[in-house]
């Protein structure tokens, strides 16, 4: 009888992530499951938020390789409607958040096919041609097995020239439960470890020993997907900048800012082709008047960021650079708190209580938590909190209310100066000329 009530007690693997998950979802007072779901939801929502890790030191410019498995084992349609399409779709809004980001970051794409590796697009910054590409990539045939030595090599060569100042990085989407490589992939592991490349994997099917050996190896994450939702935030995880690696070099990178010909001496400016498609045979240069001119050798190109392919600088604007830098300045965290805690309106506008980023009335039983900023003291919805950590990156309130702004800074700037004076003391400033050395007395 006790061994047939412990057979009874066991359950397969598979069961054990459907037990009781019924007990998350209680009804409140009125019956209702609106409150319990909503619940759900904004722990859904802010888990990424609190899972991100705060660096100090992080790679700017990126310069990452995508490796796509495109073999036999992309079309199984556990991924619907297969694995191959599902990860094209995903891939697109991770390419266009990528460059929204990244903005003087730049991407490749490499495919495996038939125990080969297939360079899809160069290192570029331009969205359009990686869109372009994964279009393409749609009617390929998958067939084989592929083979993940060979993709790494050819990351490899290309990120090898890169300057030591840049962050590599190579992300590998896996379907396939075998590699098939020409010759033992530890030398590569070896190879890429000590050029200091990262290498992260997404695992379609299971964890596999060999990828999660390369990412331990190369300071990298690996994650197996269980669902497209889940997919997407494996993905999109990789969307922020890795922490710098101690031994990357640190360098003064010489930029320019192009400037537009409107007019050239009261006339209208003459008509020029772009250097960036004079020699594409799919998207010729047309002539035209409006472009952004190289302020070091005066090529004119049609987008931005872009390295000039005549003097080789790195032309970027202004607004590029703001939104590269931001993740070193990340919004603090808002503190959560419970509904009652939000003050209701003035008596005149109905004692409503309402988030301060969208006006909207919150309510006790879908808006169970609530966000407070530690500066302005204002009070936000979970949506706007998301918003304001991942899209907008600067805090609503600390900079429409006059005088925020200002306190923010000091207090920012006088931890980090406190922080600063214990580590290590500032030496005195030494005059350099004889002119100023007299007027010192030295």
């Amino acid at each position: 009888m006790a061994d047939d009530e412990q057979d009874d007690q066991k359950e397969y693997r598979w069961e054990t992530g459907y037990e009781k998950t019924w007990e998350a979802i209680k009804e409140d007072d009125d019956g209702l499951l609106d409150g319990a779901i909503a619940e759900i939801i904004q722990k859904a929502k802010r888990k990424r938020q609190a899972d991100k890790i705060k660096q100090n030191r992080l790679g700017m410019m990126r310069h990452m390789f995508i490796v796509l498995d495109c073999s036999e084992s992309m079309s199984v349609p556990d991924l619907k409607p297969t694995r191959l399409l599902c990860t094209l779709k995903l891939l697109e809004i991770f390419i266009e958040e990528f460059f929204d980001q990244n903005p003087i970051s730049q991407l490749g794409i490499i495919a495996l096919k038939a125990k080969r590796a297939e360079k899809v697009t160069e290192l570029t910054g331009t969205s359009r041609v990686h869109l372009k590409a994964l279009a393409g990539l749609a009617n390929v045939s998958l067939t084989s097995e592929p083979s993940l030595q060979n993709g790494l090599d050819l990351a490899l060569k290309t990120l090898k020239v890169v300057p030591s100042h840049a962050s590599r990085e190579i992300v590998i989407i896996m379907g396939s439960l075998t590699t098939c490589d020409p010759v033992d992939i530890n030398q590569t592991i070896d190879e890429l470890k000590r050029e200091r490349i990262r290498c992260s994997v997404i695992s379609l099917s299971a964890e596999i020993h060999i990828c999660r050996y390369l990412t331990q190896q190369t300071m990298g994450t690996f994650g197996a997907v269980m669902d497209d939702a889940h997919y997407r935030d494996q993905l999109l995880a990789q969307v922020d900048p890795p922490p710098a690696a101690k031994t990357q070099d640190n360098s003064l990178i010489r930029m320019g800012f192009p400037h537009s010909k409107n007019e050239v001496e009261g006339k209208d400016a003459p008509l020029s082709m772009c250097m960036c498609h004079i020699e594409n045979l799919d998207e010729p240069s047309e002539l035209s008047t409006t472009g952004h001119h190289c302020p070091q050798c005066n090529s004119k190109y049609c987008e931005l960021p872009v390295e000039c392919q005549c003097c080789g600088l790195t032309l970027v604007s202004a607004p590029h650079l703001a939104r590269s830098y931001h993740h070193l300045f990340p919004v603090p965290n808002f503190e959560e708190l419970p509904f009652e805690s939000v003050p209701p309106a003035a008596p005149d506008c109905g004692s409503l209580r309402k988030c301060y980023g969208c006006i909207k009335v919150l309510n006790a039983q879908t808006d169970k938590s609530v966000f407070k900023c530690g500066y302005c003291n204002q009070f936000f919805c979970i949506d706007c909190d998301i918003f304001i950590h991942e899209t907008l990156h600067a805090c609503v309130g600390c900079n429409t209310i006059p005088g925020v702004a200002g306190l923010v800074y000091q207090k920012q700037g006088g931890k980090s100066a406190a922080g600063t004076h214990q580590q290590q003391p500032q030496p005195q400033p030494q005059p350099s000329t004889s002119k100023q050395r007299s007027q010192f007395n030295m």
